[in-house]
């Protein structure tokens, strides 16, 4: 009797142990993951998170990857095969205005492939720490006041293959060694303050979309790779001729306006054998080749005005069987409009605009029945072009700013 009391004495002590000792409950999340998204959501001004935005359902009362429903949304994890732990692959925050800084734990996300914060007003430098994410193929910042360079070490990023860190306040060079990113498909800095030339990006061979648009970029145009569809290098203080971009044969988009690119817009540009929109207005342009133009071309837009074009309208131009739009306005072009222009209104042409040059004479007879099909404008010339016409609205040059321009024939 007295060993079977002992034993039961034993057993309600080892019971009354067990209701001491608090639960311990396995975490489904790597517990420096978990605490990254803590770091994450402290450092953004809690006034700034709104009811029911991402940032507002991270409740950490709950595990980040074994949580469903309305909770840690943006989040996406790994999901073990064994017994391990979950990691954190991916952030998808919402554009909810969130105001504060990226902390540098982020970098402890070593399974992170996706980082995009877009749209929102994170401010500050981009953490040095962003550059130990060596899964990461996509780094997504657009449309925030991110200040600072471009951390060096993001070189190291080896699999990244987006880097989108436009509308930001960022500044100083564009890394040369950006190009050894061999796996980026799109680069996109516009709407900084980068400064500087340009760097070669011919080791980024798969790169396929450059937009560094709006920033104070200067000197000739690189080497680019050939691999290029979208060239997008507008507001910029960059100079030189156009000839270096012949060889970008699968260029689809080219976008060069406002800068102070200088020479003739070469045949080889215009003639590429994919682009089809090209847009190189406000510049010092003085010339289009056009002693070769071929109607195989997929070109569909073409935009040159405001640049210092002279002599004749391109005839050319009507070989194109695929241009709809023109724009040559704000240009120093003179002579007649050619007949053959006439014709295409008709058929293809859909936009035409001429206006502020110093074209003379009469209308090839199309520009008045043709006035419902399309856009555009004839005004601030030497023509005669009667109001009635719409593409006449707007009137023409005084009589003293074209006195001679007939003797130019």
């Amino acid at each position: 009797m007295h060993s079977i009391f002992h034993s039961c004495f034993h057993c309600i002590i080892l019971i009354a142990f067990a209701a001491l000792v608090p639960t311990i409950v396995h975490s489904a999340t790597l517990a420096t993951d978990t605490q990254v998204l803590r770091l994450l959501k402290r450092s953004i001004d809690p006034n700034t998170i709104p009811r029911s935005s991402f940032l507002d359902s991270w409740d950490f009362k709950l595990d980040p990857c074994e949580s469903s429903g309305g909770q840690f949304l943006g989040i996406l994890c790994s999901i073990p095969s064994d017994n391990s732990t979950s990691r954190i692959t991916a952030i998808y925050l919402d554009s909810s205005g969130y105001d504060g800084f990226l902390t540098p734990s982020i970098g402890n996300l070593t399974e992170l492939t996706t980082l995009d914060l877009s749209r929102n007003n994170f401010r500050g430098p981009i953490p040095d720490t962003i550059t130990d994410l060596r899964k990461l193929t996509t780094l997504y910042l657009p449309g925030n006041f991110f200040t600072g360079n471009i951390p060096v070490g993001i070189t190291r990023l080896k699999k990244l293959q987006t880097l989108d860190l436009s509308h930001n306040s960022l500044s100083g060079i564009i890394p040369a060694q950006l190009s050894g990113l061999r796996s980026l498909t799109a680069l996109r800095l516009s709407h900084n303050a980068f400064s500087g030339k340009i760097p070669s990006l011919t080791g980024a061979w798969q790169l396929h979309t450059l937009d560094l648009d709006s920033n104070q970029l200067y000197g000739n145009l690189p080497k680019f790779p050939t691999s290029l569809r979208t060239l997008s290098l507008s507001h910029n203080l960059l100079s030189g001729h156009l000839s270096s971009l012949r060889n970008l044969v699968n260029l689809k988009s080219l976008d060069l306006s406002s800068n102070r690119f200088t020479g003739a817009i070469s045949h080889e540009v215009l003639t590429l054998p994919q682009v089809v929109s090209i847009d190189v207005s406000v510049n010092r342009l003085t010339a289009i080749e056009m002693t070769t133009l071929s109607g195989d071309t997929h070109l569909q837009e073409l935009d040159v005005q405001g640049n210092l074009l002279r002599g004749h309208l391109p005839i050319n131009l009507v070989s194109l069987r695929n241009l709809t739009s023109i724009n040559l306005a704000r240009n120093q072009l003179s002579g007649h409009i050619p007949k053959v222009y006439g014709a295409k209104l008709g058929s293809s042409w859909r936009s035409l605009f001429l206006d502020h040059n110093f074209l003379w004479g009469n209308l090839p007879p199309e520009f008045s029945s043709s006035i419902t099909r399309i856009r555009g404008s004839l005004a601030k010339n030497c023509l005669s072009c009667p109001e009635t016409i719409r593409l006449c609205h707007g009137g023409q040059r005084p009589a003293s700013e074209c006195v001679g321009q007939n003797d130019k024939e």
